[in-house]
C-alpha cells in the first residue's frame, strides 16, 4: 500500500496554475524522483505536500490520512517532512541548536540525544563545526545541517527540494552519498533534483513534470533509456 497517494492536485498563484492536476504515489521504503525542467511545477508539488502553500484542487492522502487542511507543524508531526530549496537554517543558532529544532515534536530525550550523536557521524563536518552558527556555514555544510535537522524528527517520508543546488561537484558527492545511505537503510523519500543523472541513478521510480503536469511515469531504469528523456534532461543527442 502507498504511504503517499496524490490525486488530481492543483497549485495556483494568483491566476498562475503551477500544478496541473497531477497524480502520482509513494510507496514505503521507496524512492521516488520528480523530475523536469524549471518553472515545471516541481518544488510546488512539495510545497503543497508539506502545507507551505495551499491546494486549489486534488487530495493528499499520507498513510490513508487527507492532510488537506492539515497545517504544515501538523504533517511534520506525523512524519511527513521536507528539507527545503535553500536550506532554510536559522542562520543565528549554532549548528547543534538548528539539529535540536528537528527534533521539537519529540519527547524522547535521550533517544534524541542518540540520534543526534548518530548525525554528527553521518555528516563528520557538522560534527566539527556543532559549536558554530549556522550562518557561518558553506553552502555545502548548510545543505548536510537542514538534512541533519530534518532526520532528527525521524521522518516517514523525507522530502528532498533541490539538495545539489549550487553547491560544488564535491559536496554534491558527498550529499548524494548520505541520500543512498538513507535509501539503502529504507527511508522513503520524494526527491526533487535539477541534476537528472544523479536522480535517476538512485531513485526506484520517477515522473517527468513539464508545465504543471506529469507527461511520464516509470521507473528509474527505464527512464534513463527513454530517448525523450536522454535529450531534455541528460544532455545527449537524440537518436
Amino acid at each position: 500500500m502507498s504511504l503517499l497517494v496524490v490525486k488530481g492536485l492543483q497549485v495556483q498563484y494568483g491566476g498562475i496554475r503551477a500544478v496541473q492536476g497531477i497524480d502520482f504515489a509513494v510507496s514505503a521504503g521507496e524512492c521516488v524522483a520528480l523530475i523536469g525542467a524549471n518553472g515545471a511545477g516541481k518544488s510546488s508539488t512539495l510545497k503543497a505536500l508539506s502545507g507551505l502553500v495551499s491546494v486549489a484542487g486534488g487530495t493528499i492522502h499520507f498513510d490513508q490520512m487527507l492532510l488537506n487542511s492539515l497545517p504544515a507543524f501538523e504533517r511534520a508531526r506525523k512524519g511527513l517532512v521536507m528539507v527545503p530549496e535553500g536550506r532554510g537554517i536559522f542562520a543565528n543558532l549554532r549548528v547543534d541548536e538548528n539539529m535540536q529544532m528537528g527534533a521539537y515534536a519529540r519527547s524522547d530525550r535521550d533517544a534524541v540525544q542518540r540520534d543526534a550523536q548518530h548525525l554528527l557521524r553521518v555528516f563528520p563536518r557538522l560534527a566539527e563545526r556543532q559549536d558554530q552558527l549556522a550562518g557561518t556555514l558553506s553552502g555545502g555544510e548548510q545543505q548536510m545541517l537542514a538534512m541533519a535537522r530534518a532526520l532528527m524528527s525521524r521522518p516517514r517520508l523525507l522530502l528532498l527540494d533541490e539538495p545539489s543546488m549550487g553547491l560544488a561537484p564535491q559536496m554534491v558527492t558527498q550529499i548524494f552519498s548520505v541520500i543512498r545511505t538513507l535509501i539503502e537503510q529504507g527511508m522513503t523519500l520524494l526527491l526533487v533534483e535539477q541534476n537528472a543523472r544523479l536522480a535517476l541513478q538512485i531513485s526506484h521510480r520517477a515522473y517527468v513534470m513539464e508545465s504543471g503536469r506529469i507527461t511520464l511515469a516509470e521507473s528509474a531504469d527505464v527512464l534513463r533509456d527513454d530517448p525523450r528523456v536522454r535529450q531534455a534532461y541528460l544532455g545527449e543527442p537524440a537518436n
